[in-house]
This record gives structure tokens, sequence and C-alpha cells, in this order.
């Protein structure tokens, strides 16, 4: 009886598939910690450390930023929020052990925006990002304020990244959305 039981469990152990674990690792973006590539009265363009390496370049321009990863970033790769707007301090970043290791599959990072008529931060929205070879790009916008679970919804959009064409789906907006 105890050999089935035994075989029984391994059998749902394993039966259970390895996409279903997702982790979080955290990482600063503190701009003074990061190599300048380039400055100019127009803007700037910083290599940031990533996550175990992971390559991170976080550029400015009109008072806008972007996060861009991977070897081969461009800074005209990036993405930013139609508002102006500042990078949180924190970028979380959502991993996988579907290949049997951790790697990262997205980001989530909290963008605080402008109200158009002040210039004051009024919004706070969390950005994910699917990170996938040559197709990295925004998939959700999520209100941080508006949404009292926005960081587990913001987890939950990050987890099923991946399958998101950057080039021609809609990014979506999830739960309540006042941020610009």
């Amino acid at each position: 009886m105890k050999q089935i039981l035994a075989s029984a469990l391994l059998t749902l152990v394993l039966a259970v598939p390895a996409h279903a674990a997702f982790n979080s690792a955290y990482t600063d973006i503190n701009l003074d910690q990061c190599l300048v590539l380039d400055a100019d009265d127009f803007g700037a363009s910083w290599a940031c450390p990533g996550y175990k390496g992971y390559p991170l370049m976080v550029t400015e321009g009109d008072l806008r930023f972007s996060l861009i990863y991977g070897f081969g970033a461009k800074m005209a790769d990036g993405q930013t929020l139609p508002p102006f707007n500042e990078l949180g301090a924190k970028l979380e970043w959502r991993l996988s052990n579907e290949l049997g290791r951790w790697m990262p599959i997205a980001t989530i990072v909290r963008y605080h925006t402008a109200d158009p008529e002040t210039g004051e931060n009024k919004g706070q929205v969390l950005v994910v990002t699917q990170l996938v070879e040559g197709n990295s790009c925004h998939v959700a916008y999520i209100d941080a304020i508006a949404n009292k679970d926005a960081n587990e919804l913001a987890r939950e959009a990050a987890d099923a990244s991946g399958d998101f064409d950057c080039a021609s789906d809609e990014i979506e907006i999830i739960g309540k959305f006042e941020a610009y």
C-alpha cells in the first residue's frame, strides 16, 4: 500500500508542468550605479545592472524614461508611456524554471506619471514587459493607485506573457485605469 501511495504521489508531482513555477527577483534602478553611455541636452542613456548579468539599458528623452533589455539592445528599441514620467526604484524580474533553471521571462516596473497641467507626479503605472529574444515589449499596463491588487495583476500578466506579438498585438490595460 505504501509503495502504491508513493508511486501515485511521484506521478502527481511529475505531472505538474514545469512552466507552472514562477518566482521574482528584484534589482535596483539607481542611475548613480549605472554606466553613462550617452548624454546631451536632449536625453541620456545608461547601462545598468540587470538580473544576474542580463543586459539592461535605461534611456531618457523628452522627460520620458524607457527600459531596453537584451544583448542586442539599441536605444531606438525602447518604449515609454505618453505622459512625462519617472521610473520607480525597483525592477521586478519574473522568472520561470521551465528550462530547469530560473530565467527572466518578464519584468514589472513602476512608472510615476506627471499631470499634464502641473508637471507634478500624479499617477503610477505598473508596466509589464515580456522578455523574448527579438520580441521584447510592453504587454500590459496596470494603474497602481486605482487597483488595490495591482502587483498581483501585474505578476499574472507577466507570467502569462511570451506569446505576445510586439508588432501587431495591442497592449492590455488591466483593471481600472486613471493614471493619465
